[in-house]
């Protein structure tokens, strides 16, 4: 598994080692069995953003702080120069540039996401996290799933979805999707 993926789950050992919270309780805060949560938290699965969201929300750390290890310095405002946010390739097949991970106290946690085709065609994979959620399509043609509801984003669509509902997204046309997805 991806090394990026084992820092996540370090984090997330010593955020439950240091709130003292069992598997159990977190697992239930994520809405995932505690056998999908301890997968996570070895390191050996693929750990979805709408868990880490959960989280986050659930015992105040932020998103960013979970993703990349780093917490915010900046109170007024955080600059995010072109291709430099804080990135991180979570699978081959996702990569976020995360675009405010410097701002303490953030409303909202926006990233720009570049999705790779799937060439084995494998079915939509599903999350689900609390908030809302905004996809912005920067590039290419994608393809996104909410609550059953399939609908294909062009550049310049965007969708505004409750992301409590179960959703996801794979690129079209044998082409990388670059959007900008907005947490709230």
């Amino acid at each position: 598994m991806n090394g990026q993926i084992k820092e996540i789950a370090m984090r997330l050992r010593g955020l439950r080692d240091v709130l003292n919270i069992s598997v159990d309780e977190i697992a239930t805060a994520c809405k995932v069995s505690a056998e999908e949560y301890e997968s996570y938290e070895s390191g050996k699965t693929d750990i979805p953003v709408g868990v880490l969201e959960n989280i986050s929300k659930k015992y105040d750390i932020g998103l960013t702080a979970l993703l990349f290890g780093d917490e915010p310095h900046m109170k007024s405002f955080y600059l995010t120069r072109a291709g430099e946010g804080t990135a991180m390739e979570r699978t081959r097949a996702y990569k976020y540039q995360a675009l405010a991970s410097g701002f303490i106290g953030r409303k909202a946690d926006p990233f720009v996401v570049t999705v790779e085709p799937d060439a084995e065609e494998k079915p939509i994979h599903l999350n689900s996290h609390s908030g809302q959620e905004l996809n912005f399509v920067l590039e290419g043609k994608l393809l996104l799933s909410v609550d059953g509801h399939e609908m294909i984003l062009n550049q310049g669509d965007s969708l505004y979805f409750d992301a409590t509902l179960p959703h996801g997204m794979k690129a079209l046309e044998g082409k990388p999707v670059k959007f900008l997805a907005v947490i709230l």
